[in-house]
């Protein structure tokens, strides 16, 4: 028998793509992690062209939330130029509906996050990796935005960050929605500019240990306003 899931409205559909894959947040930087990488930078500097501004703001230890806008398709990739460090990433759960590519995004450091509704086993996941001091990609507006303006963003960044000290990075990334807009499968050879903010420290927590949600609310609006900024900065 088929397993469902319920979407937020209570209602019974197929199973996600990508639900109950066996993900293991590996930290080692493997042979086949760094040819893999080294041939995607490749393509993305050959492509793209990409000017990185304040790359130093991206901590060399610790659990770190990458936090970059959100307007193309694209984007996921450029957060291979902030850090040498190896990166786990969210990823929409769509693309396990390739069982062949699922498995080599699983073995790469990304897990299935189904976006229209809370995923408990996404989120255990981005936890897991943060709690043993990795570096976690995450799009805090979460499905791909259109515009300059940074709208409220999601708050599991700031959630995350409360639960396991994690500092977030906002990121801007600048003419990806010029090279690659919703609908486009082959993008335009356009330079990209990244810029990357300082790094925003986890939510305070009270004198008992814990942290209100007024607090992660307050980090979240930070969060936003940081993205805005160096989303301005690097279109301009």
């Amino acid at each position: 028998m088929d397993v469902k899931d319920e979407d937020q409205g209570g209602h019974r559909r197929a199973t996600a793509p990508g639900r109950g894959a066996v993900f293991v947040p590996d930290p080692r930087i493997t042979l086949g992690y760094r040819a893999a990488r080294i041939i995607f930078e490749g393509i993305l500097r050959l492509w793209f062209r990409p000017k990185v501004i304040g790359r130093e703001n991206v901590p060399a230890e610790g659990p770190v939330i990458i936090a970059p806008v959100h307007r193309s398709f694209a984007d996921f990739g450029f957060a291979a130029f902030l850090t040498d460090r190896k990166l786990f990433f969210m990823a929409k759960d769509s693309l396990w509906e390739h069982r062949l590519l699922g498995r080599l995004l699983l073995s790469l450091g990304a897990f299935p996050v189904h976006r229209e509704s809370a995923d408990r086993e996404a989120l255990r996941h981005a936890e897991e990796v943060l709690t043993r001091g990795e570096t976690l990609v995450l799009f805090p507006e979460g499905a791909r935005q259109e515009g300059a303006a940074v709208q409220d963003l999601l708050e599991g960044a700031a959630f995350l960050a409360a639960r396991t000290g994690a500092s977030i990075v906002p990121v801007g990334i600048g003419g990806s929605d010029l090279a690659m807009p919703k609908g486009r499968t082959i993008p335009k050879p356009l330079r990209i500019t990244v810029v990357v903010g300082h790094a925003l420290p986890p939510p305070e927590r009270s004198d008992r240990g814990r942290v209100s949600r007024s607090r992660v609310h307050a980090t979240t609006e930070l969060l936003r306003q940081g993205i805005q900024d160096v989303y301005d900065a690097a279109r301009n």
